[in-house]
């Protein structure tokens, strides 16, 4: 929706109380704390929610920022996780539909991926994820990305599906990435190519 202003900034250690807003007490989904792609099931798995939240405030305050906040109304209503690969390892993992193409990418600091998007629910189903990947793709680029990796799902029941979260094919689609890979049914591997 073209009425809904947003802004968007990389979430640093001063923007940490606009990220526990925007998460809520139930951090995102089910306690996550967008961990899931940081930390191996074995280790995450056994943290309380307050764990993980601890996690990604202190990698958040390390710099530098894994990923950007979207603002509307000078309120947080959005996040993205966006940065190199090697910052979501689990992302790379060679059983995961998400590994990378070749396997040294995955620690190629100008190899960048998109993993995760939350929205606040009120603007959830208002077609925002255009403008939200958008301001991904740009923060790739001033970062230095050469390539930026996706793996959407093809297909969600209903448009506020929690199962959103990692994005929809067709989202990429229109912003011009292209499936490289295919190892999973309705999970492609895509990638833009941001060296032009």
């Amino acid at each position: 929706m073209d009425n809904i202003a947003l802004q968007f900034a990389p979430v640093t250690r001063e923007l940490w109380p606009d990220f526990e807003k925007l998460f809520g007490p139930k951090g995102a989904y089910c306690g996550c704390w967008c961990v899931a792609l940081r930390l191996p099931y074995r280790i995450r798995g056994n943290m309380s929610a307050e764990d993980r939240k601890a996690f990604i405030r202190a990698r958040i305050e390390a710099g530098p920022p894994p990923g950007i906040l979207g603002y509307c109304e000078g309120r947080p209503v959005a996040w993205v996780q966006v940065g190199p690969r090697h910052d979501v390892p689990q992302f790379n993992g060679l059983r995961t539909c998400s590994r990378p193409l070749e396997e040294h990418e995955a620690e190629d600091a100008s190899v960048w991926a998109v993993s995760c998007f939350f929205l606040s629910s009120p603007l959830r189903g208002k077609g925002l994820s255009h403008r939200i990947l958008a301001a991904a793709i740009d923060h790739a680029r001033k970062g230095g990305a050469h390539y930026l990796d996706a793996c959407p799902i093809d297909h969600s029941k209903q448009p506020k599906s929690v199962a959103l979260y990692i994005g929809s094919t067709a989202i990429f689609d229109a912003a011009g990435f292209d499936t490289v890979a295919r190892r999973k049914d309705g999970r492609p591997l895509m990638r833009l190519d941001l060296r032009q």
